[in-house]
Parts: C-alpha cells; sequence; structure tokens
C-alpha cells in the first residue's frame, strides 16, 4: 500500500476536523476540500486546493454540483496497478485521491426541526457526499474512507505506523461503516418522504457491531454487540462482558435510574433480589442485601452515587460479576482492584427515555415503548375505605418503581426505603406472593406493616388475603380484574389500605 499523498475533505459536522487536516498536512498530505470546510481549514492557516481548481469546473447550481466530476470519481475509483485504469487516468489527468473525510447534510437534524417544510429538507438531501463515500468504499483496497470524527485519531495513529499508508483492516472496517452510513442515510430521507406510510410498512435496524462476544447465553452460542452501549458505560477493571452480563447491566440501569434519592440495588439474572434507599450508601447496602443474602452471589451491584470505601469492604466480601456506579472513590478503587476479575463499569449516562426495545420472535420483531411510566400520585387512586398512612404512601411507591422491574408474574413487599421479599418469574401470582413471603421468611425480616406491590391486577381475592396474612397493611396493583369487588371487598375486611393505579408493567 502506497502512502497517502492526497485528501479530499468535505465535511458538514466539522467536529475535529481542523486537528485532522493538520495532523494530514504534518504527513504530507495535500488536502483539497470543498465551500465552508475549505473555508474553515484555510482560516485555521491549512493550505487547501479548491474543489473546482482541482476539477477545473466551478461549483454550480447554488453548490448542488461541487464534487460530481470525473477527476474526483476517477481518482477514488481507478484501480491502482491495473494498467489500463492507470493508462485511463493519466491520459485524462486524473490523479489519485488517497483518503476521502466525509459526513453529509445533517437532514435528520432538519426534518427534527418544528414547522421545518418539504423544500428545506429537501435541500438537505446530500447527493456528492454519499457519492463520494461510495466510490471510496467501493476502492478500499487502496483508497480509506473516513466518514465519523471518533475515527480520525485512529487513521492518523494508523499512518504512523504503516509508514505514511493505511493497513487493510482499518480501510476495511472503515468502508462497513461508510456503506451503513449511506444506508441509514437514505432510509431517513425514504422515511420522510413516504411519511407515516414508510414507519407502517417497515422497521429498520441498522447499528454497528461494537464486539463480538465470546459467547452467548451459553458456551455454544455465537453472540456480537451491536449499537453504542461503549458510550454508556466505561470498564476500568474486570473480565470481558458476556453476553448475561450485558443483559443484567442494562437491567440494572434501567432500575436506578427510578430512583432519585441514594439507592443500592442487587440483580441477579435481571431480577432485583434486594433494593434499598439510604443518605448511607454503606446503609443502603446492607438493607439491600439483607432481602435476600443467597441470590446475589455472583449477582449485578448498582448504586446510583459515586461507590465509597465503606460499601467497597462491604461488597467485597461477596463474590459479585459486575459493580456499576457513577463513580469510584479512589480507596473504593484500590480495595476492588484486589478482585482481578470482577468488572467494575463506571455509568457514564443514563438510558435514554422514549427509546423502543425490540425483541426478536419466529419470522420477525415485536417493537414496544420502553416502560417508562412513572407512580402516580396515590392518594388519588385509592378504592380501600381507609386511606393510607404517610409510610404505607412511601412504601407502595417503593415497592412499584421495583416490581416493574422484576419478570412477571412479580410480587414485591416493601417497606419505606427498602424491598422484603421479592417473588419473580411464576405461573400464578398467588405463587409470587408466596415465595416473596417465603424470601423474607428465610432473611429473618418481618412483613408487618409492608406494603404489597403486584405487576397486574388481582385476579382473585386469595392474593390479597395472603398478603395480607403475611403481614401487608397495604397494596397497590393495577386493577382491572372481574373481581375487583370482592379483591377491594377482601382488604375492607383486614383494614389493609389499596390503590389502583390502572398502570400494568407487566415484564415477560
Amino acid at each position: 500500500m502506497k502512502k497517502i499523498e492526497r485528501a479530499l475533505i468535505s465535511v458538514s459536522d466539522k467536529t475535529g476536523i481542523v486537528e485532522f487536516a493538520r495532523g494530514l498536512v504534518r504527513r504530507g498530505v495535500e488536502i483539497i476540500s470543498t465551500g465552508g470546510t475549505a473555508k474553515e481549514l484555510a482560516a485555521a492557516g491549512i493550505p487547501v486546493v479548491e474543489i473546482s481548481s482541482f476539477t477545473g469546473s466551478p461549483e454550480i447550481l447554488e453548490g448542488r454540483v461541487k464534487t460530481l466530476h470525473p477527476k474526483v470519481h476517477g481518482g477514488l475509483l481507478f484501480v491502482r496497478g491495473n494498467t489500463q485504469h492507470e493508462e485511463e487516468a493519466a491520459a485524462h489527468r486524473i490523479r489519485p485521491i488517497d483518503l476521502v473525510a466525509v459526513n453529509l447534510y445533517p437532514f435528520a437534524a432538519t426534518i427534527a426541526r418544528k414547522g421545518v417544510t418539504a423544500a428545506e429538507a429537501i435541500e438537505q438531501i446530500d447527493i456528492g457526499g454519499p457519492s463520494m463515500i461510495r466510490s471510496a468504499a467501493k476502492n478500499h483496497a487502496s483508497v480509506t474512507v473516513v466518514t465519523d470524527p471518533a475515527d480520525y485519531e485512529a487513521v492518523l495513529a494508523e499512518l504512523d505506523q504503516e509508514g505514511g499508508s493505511t493497513g487493510q483492516a482499518l480501510r476495511e472496517r472503515l468502508a462497513v461503516k461508510a456503506f451503513a452510513t449511506t444506508a441509514a442515510y437514505d432510509r431517513t430521507i425514504a422515511g420522510f418522504l413516504n411519511g407515516e406510510q414508510e414507519a407502517a410498512a417497515a422497521y429498520h435496524v441498522d447499528l454497528p457491531l461494537e464486539c463480538r462476544l465470546r459467547y452467548g447465553e451459553n458456551p455454544h452460542q455465537a453472540a456480537e454487540l451491536y449499537g453504542d452501549f461503549g458510550s454508556h458505560f466505561e470498564k476500568l477493571q474486570g473480565k470481558e462482558l458476556s453476553y448475561n452480563n450485558i443483559l443484567d447491566i442494562s437491567a440494572a440501569t434501567r432500575l436506578i435510574a427510578e430512583f432519585a434519592l441514594p439507592t443500592v440495588a442487587i440483580l441477579k439474572h435481571t431480577n432485583p433480589c434486594g433494593v434499598a434507599t439510604d443518605a448511607d450508601l454503606r446503609a443502603a447496602w446492607d438493607k439491600a442485601f439483607a432481602t435476600d443474602k443467597q441470590a446475589p452471589f455472583g449477582g449485578i451491584i448498582i448504586c446510583n452515587r459515586p461507590l465509597t470505601l465503606a460499601l467497597a469492604k462491604a461488597i467485597a466480601e461477596i463474590f459479585s460479576e459486575v459493580i456499576i456506579a457513577p463513580e469510584f472513590d479512589a480507596d473504593a478503587r484500590q480495595v476492588l482492584a484486589k478482585k482481578k476479575n470482577l468488572r467494575l463499569m463506571r455509568l457514564l449516562k443514563e438510558p435514554a427515555t422514549g427509546v423502543r426495545e425490540t425483541r426478536s420472535v419466529v419470522g420477525g420483531l415485536l417493537v414496544e415503548d420502553v416502560d417508562a411510566v412513572g407512580s402516580p400520585e396515590l392518594e388519588r387512586h385509592v378504592v380501600s375505605v381507609r386511606p393510607p398512612t404517610k409510610d404505607e404512601i412511601e412504601a407502595m411507591q417503593f415497592g412499584w418503581r421495583v416490581v416493574k422491574h422484576v419478570k412477571s408474574n412479580a410480587i414485591v413487599y416493601a417497606g419505606t426505603d427498602r424491598t422484603l421479599g421479592v417473588g419473580a418469574g411464576q405461573m400464578s401470582r398467588v405463587d409470587a406472593s408466596r415465595i416473596a413471603v417465603w424470601k423474607a421468611k428465610e432473611a429473618g425480616l418481618s412483613l408487618k406493616g409492608s406494603a404489597v406491590c403486584s405487576d397486574a391486577f388481582f385476579p382473585f381475592a386469595d392474593g390479597l388475603i395472603a398478603a395480607a396474612e403475611a403481614g401487608a397493611t397495604a397494596a397497590i396493583q393495577p386493577g382491572g380484574s372481574v373481581r375487583d369487588q370482592e379483591v377491594i371487598a377482601a382488604a375492607n375486611e383486614r383494614k389493609v389500605t389499596m390503590v389502583f393505579t390502572g398502570t400494568r408493567h407487566f415484564r415477560h
């Protein structure tokens, strides 16, 4: 691979472009550029050849035609080492272009603006950019194509490593990203032009490969991770993340986002097995761990405050797979560093709201909105004779935040600041309640005065009666059963206060 001698730069997103161009020039690369990009580079003192000078043709039609020229696409597409191609290129005075740095007009951002007109949107349909990207990517055996500012540093580093050229592996990776970029861009345009018809007719998923995993849920299953998971987390230490780790980390992150107060949660197989809040994170850990002292072995631990030394010492007493926090105190890091395989994950940003989730099914995909419904004003939804006390309201609110993250059928017994018993994934709601009660008994926790939280309605009064017998004095559930009046009557007979939220939180 010969050295890169000439680069064409034309970018809408100018993040890092001056530094990238300056780095290319320092390495002996000639820069060709267009319009606003050329002006910005020139203003930064970078020598630039205007595209019109390079092609011998002016930019015309208000900039609609700038790079659609044989000297551009010929310079990108001719096959190096092919005698006929090289002779034709020389005959037409076509000089090779060895690198293209292009990103596209901001069509998606334009159509996201309120009140944008069709004419305004159409003017943001890039023609020359995708053409150059595709030409360069097609000929990636010889041409390096860069569509993402995040790759500038890697390209410069490769030039230094490879003596002024780039390696085949890098060029292939960038070409794949280039074709994915133009494909996604075209789909966005098609969706806009077709309006709601496109959204109803097809669902597109286009995510870059982030990494190949060692295996999937089991060692005999191949697996990959797609998207930008890595932009949400930074791994500070430990073994490579597994498929199951990633599922658990995602579940833990969505759960902890429910809480504003300092909170610690422990999860196993995506189910919370203990959650608690306290001004002191160590105290929150003690309460969360007390819910179930067996299940956390090999589990996932997450907190929504910087992880302290006291908490690190407590966690270090058990075996954990992953610990997640927005930050780790330096002395806490030292304690946890002794566990070489323990994965420490810094949470960089919370999951976005309003996103959609997908699941594969036989022959297709299911797509739904994320369950982002919060807790209602409980005082306005009381269906029992007795209204709840302040503590009962707090307990119901706490448990309701947790139960939506427990697999159905789900029952959670909660106090004002902690879980007391969790029953997950049972075929019968009564069985889920029995397991939660049994778990609390095994942990030595009293359910007297607790709130029982159910992700779906009690179909019969027996579930409510069992909860009352276990000690619950408050119940929160969606309501909606044909036997709601029987359940309400059972609650009133036992002086249990009950709230119907009107919102179900199944999690299959």
